[in-house]
């Protein structure tokens, strides 16, 4: 595996939090653009008729620019990363936090979705590729008045503790400015 300047490099797992619109998702797309040429863009979210997410989608697309190869998958995470039938040097999967409300809505029990969380972790730790992953940090707001509202929110903080034990770096982003926790 050889970074943009074309030096081998051993694959890299990182975890980018933040929280809505914090820039995570732009700096994550910037450090990937800046360090690998073959690159696959993992999207979790599903467009349904929504005209402000398809708004959203399009800007994300247009900012990132060509160079990218796009899979759109809301649940199969693992499936996607294993199958890596391109033979990529690096996924950003675009966002862990709407993987996890894909399977909430899809009524997954809290057991189904931690065993997809520990099969996603064990995939990326053997990965021959490198893994970006994005992810929502709320963890730092209110806690929520509603029993859905207090699972979704110890599921991602469950979920990227997961994540986080896995992957070599680990940064936060805060109003686009990146503070590295770790690696």
């Amino acid at each position: 595996m050889t970074n943009i300047d074309g030096i081998k490099q051993l694959p890299v797992k990182k975890l980018v939090l933040g929280g809505c619109r914090s820039g995570k998702s732009r700096y994550a797309e910037h450090w990937v653009s800046e360090n690998f040429s073959d690159r696959v863009f993992v999207a979790t979210l599903e467009a349904k008729n929504d005209v402000e997410m398809d708004q959203r989608i399009a800007m994300h697309l247009q900012s990132r620019g060509s160079g990218w190869m796009t899979v759109e998958e809301p649940l199969d995470l693992v499936g996607v990363l294993e199958k890596n039938a391109t033979g990529a040097e690096v996924f950003l999967v675009d966002c862990l936090t709407m993987w996890l409300t894909n399977m909430m809505m899809r009524d997954f029990s809290d057991e189904k979705i931690q065993d997809q969380v520990v099969r996603l972790a064990e995939t990326v730790r053997g990965l021959g590729a490198s893994v970006v992953l994005v992810a929502n940090e709320v963890g730092f707001g209110i806690v929520p008045e509603s029993p859905l509202g207090r699972r979704f929110r110890d599921l991602a903080g469950w979920t990227n503790q997961q994540m986080a034990l896995v992957c070599q770096q680990v940064v936060l982003v805060v109003a686009g400015l990146p503070l590295r926790f770790k690696g």
